[in-house]
């Protein structure tokens, strides 16, 4: 078995911030639920005051959602492919984990611009992980992770390209 095939995507988190609460937030996480196939998202709520953003602390101002499985393996290919699958170096952490964004919700299949909700975008960051990570996170008999278990960037690069295809450019 190499060392490529123990990688797998753990999870997606797909992020959207709208800026305010009320009718817009509401807008966005229906057009949010719709692009995820159906997964609620959770509200995000602002940490500071930022009067130049008219941000108050403990406002709702987003949304996000975590999505694991097919489902994210899905949701993550239609994603690059809106991207035209290129991803540069830079977007990947040490961790191997990786973000990008899509400026327009209207690039999804099946979704138009509606003048009543406007256009949103989103943030969406992709980990990666191999095999065996649970010992660092159960609950009972807990384990430092091995140096080996860790994702490396170059790993994440290789899974990206061989998986979906990716172009990572310069």
């Amino acid at each position: 078995m190499t060392g490529m095939q123990k990688l797998f995507i753990d999870k997606i988190v797909v992020h959207m911030s709208v800026g305010e609460s009320g009718d817009k937030l509401i807008k966005g996480e229906a057009l949010m639920k719709e692009i995820c196939n159906g997964a609620t998202p959770v509200r995000t709520i602002a940490k500071r005051t930022v009067p130049a953003f008219g941000l108050r602390k403990g406002q709702p101002m987003g949304c996000k959602l975590t999505l694991r499985g097919a489902v994210a393996e899905e949701f993550l290919a239609t994603s690059l492919a809106i991207i035209e699958k290129k991803i540069r170096p830079q977007q990947f952490d040490v961790n191997g984990n990786f973000g990008f964004g899509i400026e327009e919700h209207t690039d999804y299949p099946g979704q138009s611009y509606d003048p009543q909700i406007g256009i949103y975008g989103m943030d969406i960051n992709v980990v990666i992980e191999k095999k065996g990570v649970r010992i660092a996170r159960r609950s009972a008999q807990k384990k430092k992770l091995p140096s080996k278990q860790h994702v490396k960037r170059e790993e994440a690069v290789l899974f990206m390209k061989e998986r979906f295809n990716v172009e990572v450019v310069e």
